[in-house]
């Protein structure tokens, strides 16, 4: 349940500087949501009305404050091959089923697996998601010219100077506003936000997807919308992690699952995308003074507002402005510690960090990243717990010490040699903890082998007692 006092207090504090780090990270959604429309293969419209329902219903029921959810560039790699294939219909529909399994996982607690991902993970994760950023820039840079070039340092300039003149503006917000009035001022020719794609020229409405309901679109829309939905989470836990860490404070994960599932429903009711947490905007927003649900509704609340009343303006926006801020975004979310602290950490955790970034930024799939950095740590940390198990022979008793499970079992078996031994053994497993059934076995099996060759065998400490004298048979 929520706490009344607690949650209102996420509401109230510092309400102007609440807004305009909301504004800020406005500016940042901008372009990546309409980059992302493209990807999907849908029209930018359908990206911008989700970003607004989407951040207005995560404000107000996600478990993470200050967090901004819009529509991403991991659900538009998961849902492009739906669309091409049956129409954007199909992906308001595969939207809606994502965000009730998304509801599920939040009343499921499905979140606390979040725990099993280790902090070399995390780490390239981030890592990785600051050199897509960057990297979708880079399109923007390449094509821009000497102009386009000029604008951007100067944008650059702005962001990291302008904190030295006043702080109680966003730099970004400053940047855009300088940047728009000097090329219009000056007449400088560059692309402007209006050339990316359709703008939204009104207020979302209600839309039910317009699909044939039936066990045929279940078969058709039921993977697409369980990838969605673990593809989105994933990345709406991860950010809120990223969050937790900058601010110090910690979030309801179970909350924010249920919350980005009740965006998405509303999003795909609404003629939008589903979407999930967004790193790079989301620590733009924290930079800038974002600590509270009002940055999150701002953020949304604004985008909408710019589109729709202010469309005409907003167009004229040089995307030079914006590349400026997503480059400033993506240096923000690197995680340059980690680089400085490569010699330091060790070698097996640098190769899961740098294999996860490898991996995600080859494949542009954030969840096949992290899935491979998982994996990767848990075989070394089996093997590292396996390396710990130890048979230690005094005369015909066997001292067993360490976890045994299925990584140490092969190792367990072959420490026994029933050939060195006349009379009865003792295998005493008082100090050994036994995980699984491949463990159980493996003790079965050096049982057995002693048995065949006609020696006696007692087991001690099994389940904390003797539990098994085998005479010769």
């Amino acid at each position: 349940m929520i706490q009344t006092r607690p949650y209102l207090r996420q509401w109230q504090a510092h309400p102007m500087r609440e807004i305009l780090a909301g504004a800020v990270a406005t500016f940042a959604l901008i372009p990546e949501v309409i980059a992302f429309s493209f990807t999907a293969g849908i029209d930018p419209a359908v990206g911008l009305y989700a970003s607004f329902v989407i951040s207005i219903v995560i404000a107000v029921f996600g478990g993470r404050p200050a967090m901004i959810s819009a529509a991403a560039g991991s659900v538009a790699l998961v849902v492009a091959p739906l669309v091409r294939e049956h129409g954007v219909e199909y992906l308001f529909a595969a939207g809606l089923l994502a965000g009730l399994f998304q509801i599920v996982f939040g009343f499921a607690r499905l979140s606390s697996l979040m725990r099993y991902v280790s902090s070399s993970v995390r780490t390239g994760f981030v890592n990785a998601l600051a050199i897509l950023i960057f990297a979708a820039q880079l399109p923007h840079i390449l094509n821009a010219g000497a102009v386009g070039y000029g604008v951007i340092a100067a944008g650059l300039a702005i962001i990291y100077l302008g904190p030295r003149l006043t702080t109680k503006i966003p730099a970004p917000l400053i940047c855009v506003v300088v940047l728009t009035a000097l090329c219009a001022a000056l007449g400088i020719e560059l692309p402007r936000v209006a050339d990316l794609g359709a703008l939204p020229q009104g207020l979302p409405g209600f839309h039910l997807p317009q699909v044939p309901w039936g066990l045929e679109l279940l078969s058709i829309i039921f993977a697409p919308a369980l990838a969605i939905a673990m593809v989105g989470l994933l990345e709406s836990l991860m950010t809120a992690g990223v969050v937790d860490d900058q601010t110090g404070t910690p979030s309801n994960k179970d909350a924010e699952a249920r919350g980005l599932g009740l965006a998405n429903v509303a999003a795909s009711l609404f003629g939008g995308i589903a979407g999930c947490g967004m790193i790079g905007q989301t620590v733009s927003n924290v930079k800038y003074g974002g600590r509270g649900r009002l940055s999150t509704l701002a953020a949304g609340g604004l985008l909408l507002l710019f589109m729709v009343a202010a469309g005409d303006v907003i167009g004229q926006v040089p995307v030079a402005a914006l590349v400026a801020i997503m480059i400033m975004v993506s240096i923000d979310t690197l995680d340059w510690g980690s680089l400085r602290r490569l010699r330091a950490t060790p070698r097996l955790s640098n190769l899961v960090m740098l294999t996860t970034v490898a991996v995600t930024v080859v494949s542009h799939n954030l969840s096949l990243g992290v899935l491979v950095g998982v994996l990767m740590s848990g075989v070394f940390f089996a093997a590292k717990v396996a390396a710990l198990q130890q048979v230690r022979r005094e005369g015909d008793t066997y001292i067993v010490e360490g976890q045994l499970f299925f990584a140490s079992a092969d190792a367990f078996v072959d420490a026994f040699d029933p050939s060195d031994h006349e009379g009865p053994v003792t295998i005493d497993l008082s100090g050994a903890k036994l995980w699984d059934i491949t463990a159980a076995a493996a003790v079965e099996k050096v049982r057995q082998r002693f048995l065949a060759h006609e020696i006696g065998v007692t087991l001690r400490g099994m389940q904390g007692a003797a539990v098994a004298e085998v005479g010769r048979g």
